[in-house]
Formats: structure tokens, sequence, C-alpha cells
């Protein structure tokens, strides 16, 4: 081999590890900002988006890359941590729910954002309207304002001597928090119900809360969709069943657990949306022509194991039109 030749092959291999590193920097990269912690919660609900984009064509380490943002329901730390992923110069921020939809708007005007809402998005600044979200913002929306309403006369139908209920209520994340209250209290009046607002955001104020429930006889719990319930799932499941209080999840996996019943949005699929939504705008599609998804997937689950062991006997109207019964 005569010299001008092995001075390239040198020069070649020298400059290799920056042509891959720019090959593999060439991936779009995603930004994934999840406003509760790295729990399993939280990463189901990561590999469900992550299912959408493979839908969309797109798959992590071959043809696109992520980076994980997780606020372990600290919302003042949102704004941070997507500053970081927009200084990282992303091509898309993907942000779950409310909280971090909105610090992701505040931190970017150009980079496309898809969100996963339960609060309204137009009231919450993120969209112009649900057909023409205007901006760079778009995403899937669940309403669980309304959803607040229904839990509270599913939990009456199957406890119709029940006259007091209590509500968990998480007054770190107000946005999403006051809303479904002023929802749930305006269905217990309709009612003729009691509604006891227990605050709650820690496992010290879960526990104080069900001491509360205990001392004043509360006939049955509800928990909204709320990120922090959603990670102390197992200590509100663990509590429910120890004092025997029926309670209401926002979400399958509670019941799975030993909850009683749960009425609310299909995560899974609406990640799996929020993915394909994602994948879309990475192949050219601009969030401004892409409306609103609106979430029509609703679970309402029973566990007749636990109602057995609480004592009760669900009525046969109840029992036919849930979705899913585990026994």
């Amino acid at each position: 081999m005569n010299r001008r030749k092995v001075i390239s092959a040198v020069a070649g291999a020298a400059a290799w590890p920056f042509v891959a590193r720019a090959q593999q920097r060439a991936m779009p990269l995603v930004g994934f900002l999840f406003q509760g912690p790295r729990d399993p919660t939280g990463r189901r609900n990561a590999a469900d988006f992550q299912k959408g984009l493979n839908k969309a064509g797109w798959v992590e380490g071959q043809n696109v890359q992520i980076e994980y943002r997780w606020a372990d329901n600290q919302l003042d730390q949102l704004p941070a941590l997507a500053a970081d992923l927009v200084r990282r110069n992303t091509s898309l921020i993907a942000a779950a729910y409310s909280p971090a939809a909105i610090a992701a708007k505040a931190a970017t005007s150009t980079i496309p954002i898809v969100f996963l809402s339960g609060t309204d998005p137009i009231r919450d600044g993120l969209v112009a309207a649900l057909n023409r979200p205007g901006g760079n913002v778009t995403g899937m929306a669940f309403s669980n304002v309304l959803l607040g309403a229904k839990r509270l006369g599913l939990l009456h139908d199957l406890l119709p001597a029940a006259t007091t209920f209590a509500l968990l209520f998480n007054p770190t994340n107000r946005l999403a928090s006051e809303s479904y209250l002023e929802a749930t209290q305006t269905a217990s009046h309709s009612l003729g119900l009691q509604l006891v607002v227990l605050s709650a955001s820690s496992e010290h104020e879960v526990r104080n809360g069900f001491a509360t429930m205990v001392e004043q006889r509360i006939g049955g719990l509800i928990v909204p969709a709320d990120a922090s319930f959603g990670s102390l799932q197992d200590q509100i499941v663990g509590l429910a069943a120890h004092h025997m209080i029926p309670t209401i999840y926002f979400q399958r996996e509670a019941v799975v657990a030993g909850g009683l019943t749960s009425y609310g949005t299909n995560f899974p699929n609406a990640f799996r949306e929020v993915g394909m939504y994602a994948g879309r705008i990475l192949k050219g599609e601009k969030a401004v022509d892409l409306p609103v998804l609106q979430s029509d997937k609703f679970e309402f689950v029973i566990n007749l194991i636990t109602a057995t062991t609480l004592g009760l006997t669900i009525p046969p109207d109840v029992l036919s039109i849930a979705d899913e019964v585990i026994e």
C-alpha cells in the first residue's frame, strides 16, 4: 500500500466515529415529557406511546430517538424539563398531561407538540379550536370533568343505601382538580348526596384521608384521573381494602390490582393514538392541520372478588353494563 492510500485509510478510520454519530443524530429526536414519575404506570404509558410510533413506521433506536423526562408529579419542574428538550433541538415533544403540555407550549412556538389532556385544551390555551388547533400544538383530549359525574353515579348505583361519598383532591394540580371537583359537586347535589373533599397528594396525606373517611363513615370513595393518584395506586387500593371502603378508580389497572371498580379512558389506546399522531408529524404533516382527537373509548370494570370481600352484591343492571368483570 503506498503512502497516499495509508493516509486515506487512517483518515477514514479516524473520521468514522464522527460519521456514525452524525448519522445517529440525523434520526428525528422526540421528547417525551411526562407529568408523573418513571414508575410502572409511567413506563406502561411510554411503551404504549412507542407502540403508536411503531404503527406509524417509527422504531426507537432504528429511525427515531426518544428523550424521556419525568417530572415525578413536581409540576414546578415541568418548565425546566420542557426547556431542556427544546435546547436539545427535538423534532417533536409528546406531553402528558395538561400541565406538561402547557409547559411545552410556553417553551417553544415552533417545535410540534402532541399532548394527552384530561382538561379542556381550548380553555387551557393549548389550541384555538378542536378542529383547527392553530400553531404548533395538537393531540388527544378526554373529558375528565364529565367523567367525575359518571363515576359518582356508578358508585351510587353500586351503593344505593349510601348517602355520603368522598373525593380525593390533588391541590398541587388545580388545573385539573378544580374543574373535576366542581362537576362532581354539581352531580352530588342533583342526586341528593353529600360529598366530602379530601386533599391529598402524598402517601402521608392519603393515609390521613382514609382516617377521615373511617371517622366520618364514608360510604364510598372516588379517585379521579391524576398522575399523583396513579403513582399512589397500590397504597390507595391497599387502604381501601383494609378499611373496607368501596372505591371507584379512573383506570382499569387499579381494579386488576384489587380495587372494586373503575370507569375511565382507555389509557393504553390514548397513548397509542398520541404516538401515531407524533409519527404522522414526523413524516411531514403539520400540527396545525391535525384536529384534536377526542377519546371515545371508556371502560367500566368491576372486580367481583373484591365485591364479595366487601360484602357487596352488584345489582344485575349495573353488572350488565360492565365492559369487563373480574372474577
